[in-house]
């Protein structure tokens, strides 16, 4: 049976009365891992960036918090198939010597990579998923925990595996098992893409899984992260983050067939070489090894119920996301150190940057702005040109689009005329932005129009006149966000005009300088 639903798989477990198997916090249980990555697969499969790494995270996450001894844990990256058989095999030998009368043990077997319905894609060799399932449930272990993330390929959100075929061929296990127990865990259905993910740099299911069981997944906060925690954890996680992708939502599934009764311990989160990081409520956090360019090693939603993540001694960037801005900073983590992180000094990354550094969905802020303007002297005017702005603008990851319409009016006066100059101008710019620790600087180009009108008075003759003036500039601008949507702008524009004056019949470029001083509000 399956299905990705957690309540389903929590009614499974539950209903199974007397017949659960039964693995307390409190009993003995010696544990064994086979760990297998691999980016490469077949010909036609396109090279994984990630799924070695995942493995590496998984077998990191086993060590530190699950119990499994280092010379337990047997992790395979860029092994064929004939490597990955030959393991299986060496590692059921040693349960079967584990496994004596009042012993419990559990084999953890877990894939990363390319796959299609009927077998693993292990660096041009192949291995048969029912070979696979067969070694797994034939272990005399007493417990038996499969996990495949494995499914397409595709491409920025990168998908994993081969082509859309069967769904995977594992069956319940037959009822003369030497064992008392078994589930299996996919990351996505029979006809969905497993995916990868630039930003947490691993597959979704993976890193929704690892972040579980480092403490994510721990909602009744009894220090212990249980199979029904970590699958519905990493089912409710995968979909949420794969939601916005452009391969859409993914789906984790189980399989199972358990006897016994209570719960199978999968972590636990006071360890005597580990720290504890305690996570404020109502922010969703990435914690990134080291520095900002670090490895994501977990993640905690915003509304999740654990806030507390177990963790090796040593550096973290923490980046947390509010509904309108970033917040990020460093903390340092000592061993046995159970440490409350604090935002109060946190680096605030308001909302038009979410956009720059890919972290809000959508792609796009964008919103209304309203300031002044003032232009230097026009033709036939003797000073500055003042009066209202309005506009719109746009954030793109690497551009942001101005559109803007500026009105003013001066003139000039003298024995003779009365002069009263008008302008009217629409211009559009493109900048590229540079964040810095408060501002953000912009360069750009734009162009436009200008509809200049003069009304002159006069005790002669003295028509008024109109022209119509197309006009290139040069734009730099400082840019101050602040209360997460708000910001502030002061640009400066050097623009030409190629305009034709009434006693002239070229066009004359006239070059003029404007600054704009405005407040501008993001969506």
């Amino acid at each position: 049976m399956s299905g990705p639903p957690w309540a389903l798989f929590r009614a499974v477990l539950l209903a199974l009365v007397p017949t659960l198997l039964a693995l307390p916090a409190t009993a003995a249980v010696e544990r064994f891992a086979v760990i297998i990555g691999n980016d490469q697969g077949s010909a036609a499969d396109e090279p994984l960036r990630y799924a070695r790494a995942d493995a590496e995270k998984m077998a990191t996450v086993l060590g530190d918090v699950g119990g499994f001894p280092p010379a337990n844990v047997v992790l395979l990256r860029g092994n064929d198939a004939a490597t990955v058989r030959s393991t299986l095999i060496a590692v059921n030998d040693r349960l079967r010597t584990a496994s004596l009368p009042g012993n419990q043990t559990l084999l953890y077997v877990y894939y990363s990579g390319h796959a299609d319905a009927q077998s693993l894609h292990l660096g041009g060799s192949e291995f048969a998923l029912s070979e696979l399932v067969q070694l797994v449930r034939g272990s005399s272990a007493t417990f038996r925990l499969l996990v495949l993330d494995a499914c397409r390929s595709g491409a920025l959100t990168r998908s994993k595996g081969g082509n859309v075929q069967e769904p995977f061929a594992i069956s319940p296990p037959d009822a003369g098992l030497q064992g008392e127990g078994m589930a299996f865990l996919t990351a996505s259905t029979e006809n969905e893409d497993a995916q990868e993910s630039d930003e947490i740099r691993g597959s979704f299911f993976t890193h929704a899984l690892v972040s579980g069981l480092l403490g994510a997944a721990d909602t009744n906060g009894d220090g212990q992260v249980v199979l029904e925690e970590a699958y519905r954890h990493a089912y409710e996680m995968t979909l949420r983050n794969t939601s916005r992708t452009f391969a859409g939502a993914q789906h984790p599934t189980f399989r199972y067939d358990l006897r016994g009764q209570g719960a199978v311990v999968l972590a636990r989160m006071k360890q005597p070489a580990l720290g504890v990081l305690h996570l404020p409520p109502g922010l969703g956090f990435l914690v990134i090894a080291g520095g900002a360019e670090g490895p994501v090693v977990g993640e905690v939603e915003p509304n999740g119920g654990g806030r507390a993540l177990s963790l090796r001694p040593g550096r973290y960037f923490l980046r947390a996301r509010a509904p309108d801005e970033l917040l990020e900073g460093q903390v340092d983590l000592g061993a046995t150190e159970s440490l409350v992180v604090d935002t109060t000094n946190f680096q605030r990354v308001a909302y038009a940057r979410l956009v720059r550094k890919g972290a809000r969905s959508g792609g796009i802020a964008h919103g209304p702005e309203l300031g002044i303007s003032l232009r230097s002297t026009l033709p036939n005017a003797e000073g500055p040109c003042l009066g209202p702005l309005l506009g719109y603008r746009a954030e793109w990851p690497a551009l942001t689009l101005y559109a803007r319409l500026t009105a003013c009016q001066t003139g000039f006066e003298n024995v003779a005329v009365d002069a009263s100059v008008s302008d009217l101008g629409l211009t559009l710019y493109a900048m590229r932005a540079f964040d810095l620790h408060a501002l953000t600087l912009g360069l750009g180009v734009g162009a436009g129009l200008d509809l200049m009108h003069q009304d002159l008075e006069s005790q002669g003759q003295a028509p008024d006149h109109t022209a119509l003036a197309p006009l290139l500039g040069l734009a730099a601008g400082a840019t101050l966000p602040f209360a997460g949507r708000w910001l502030v702008e002061l640009d400066v524009f050097g623009e030409t005009s190629f305009l034709r004056l009434e006693d002239e019949d070229a066009l004359r470029a006239i070059w003029s300088v404007r600054s704009t001083l405005l407040l501008g509000l993001l969506f």
